[in-house]
């Protein structure tokens, strides 16, 4: 799988030089600088491996590396710089345009004579006399750089696209997958609303409106991620918070909670619903069966490069299955909560996820996940 996350090291150098360029497309163009200076340098050893006399190895190197840098410049981040008036849209900022086109087709030429401007100060010497002396080697320069470069530009554009592919089916995986937990959720909530009905009509009123509140700040929160494109950390508490007062109406003093977001953590973006299929589970799997109940504690904090999420409760507990430590009350097998948050977290793009349960039978459930503390999702 193609990986959107480029290191931290290359991040944080990317944030520095090219800050003024969007923020999401910084570190893919310094990556993209990287390998265009790769293959300068593979041409320059090629030509004076060719002809040493006629290519000394720092002529050829200057003469590479000047035409590679200034065809990359003008046809990467300056046409980013550009997005507006070639009317390109992100997060890439490609396009198949005739404005694009004849804008790339004009780049390589100017970066050409730019660079071979550059390479003539330093060796002293005028390329441009080759087009009356020899104009079938100026000429073969010339378009030997247009092709290199359209080679460029295509691998670069074709990366993007694949890119874009596979962000836009994990987005499609992970709304999928938030559809099958939403009416999981209340289908649970309005069985337990049913047999309230009967046995407390006044606390089943009181569930009703914490079902309607809890629905209402669920459906704002769903525009809001929408949006704005990122569901936060503070979101995903503040859900669970409410949901949390809905299972309370019902079990009462039984249910005891503890919640812990440091606010550095609180505008770290997670994928909606991470949390609380995991909440579910300990309240019905765990709580629910015993006859004081239990408490849950949900906690998030960062160690070392992660962030890890945990979910702990002082319930039933169940058998797990030694060899995966996975399962679900008292089966050894996966139920749906927890089997969709594993299913969450290997949809995310950075694909470096992990979710570890530990739980035994009368000593509750821990269960964990793992993330890279600077990935976005």
């Amino acid at each position: 799988m193609i990986s959107q996350h480029p290191p931290a090291h290359t991040r944080s150098l990317s944030q520095r030089l090219l800050s003024w360029l969007p923020a999401e497309v910084r570190a893919g163009v310094l990556q993209r600088a990287l390998i265009v200076a790769g293959v300068a340098f593979a041409i320059a050893v090629a030509q004076w491996l060719g002809s040493p006399v006629q290519h000394p190895f720092d002529r050829s190197l200057v003469y590479s590396f000047a035409i590679s840098a200034c065809i990359w410049s003008l046809t990467d981040p300056l046409r980013i710089a550009l997005r507006r008036s070639l009317q390109l849209e992100g997060p890439s900022y490609w396009g198949t345009s005739l404005r694009t086109v004849a804008y790339l087709i004009c780049s390589i030429v100017a970066g050409y004579s730019l660079g071979t401007t550059v390479g003539d100060l330093y060796a002293g010497q005028s390329t441009w006399e080759l087009i009356a002396l020899s104009p079938q080697r100026f000429w073969g320069f010339l378009m030997s750089s247009a092709v290199i470069s359209l080679g460029f530009i295509f691998y670069f554009w074709q990366r993007e696209r694949a890119l874009e592919l596979q962000r836009q089916a994990t987005e499609a995986r992970l709304k999928l997958l938030e559809s099958q937990l939403e009416p999981h959720m209340l289908f649970n909530t309005l069985a337990n609303l049913r047999a309230l009905i009967a046995t407390d009509p006044p606390r089943a009123i009181h569930m009703l409106d914490r079902l309607n509140d809890f629905l209402r700040a669920t459906l704002r929160a769903s525009r809001s991620a929408t949006g704005s494109g990122a569901h936060t950390l503070a979101d995903e508490f503040a859900r669970l918070a409410d949901y949390l007062e809905l299972m309370a109406v019902r079990m009462g003093p039984r249910l005891q909670v503890s919640m812990d977001l440091p606010d550095a953590l609180k505008q770290h973006a997670v994928p909606p619903l991470l949390l609380q299929p995991l909440v579910e589970n300990a309240i019905r799997h765990g709580l629910e069966p015993q006859v004081a109940g239990g408490r849950i504690v949900i906690s998030a904090r960062a160690a070392g490069s992660s962030l890890v999420l945990e979910v702990i409760d002082t319930g039933a507990g169940m058998l797990l299955d030694a060899a995966t430590s996975t399962g679900s009350a008292g089966t050894g097998k996966e139920g749906f909560g927890l089997a969709q948050v594993r299913e969450r977290v290997a949809s995310l793009p950075t694909g470096r996820g992990q979710v570890t349960v530990q739980s035994a039978v009368g000593s509750g459930t821990t269960v964990r996940i793992q993330l890279p503390l600077n990935s976005q999702v």
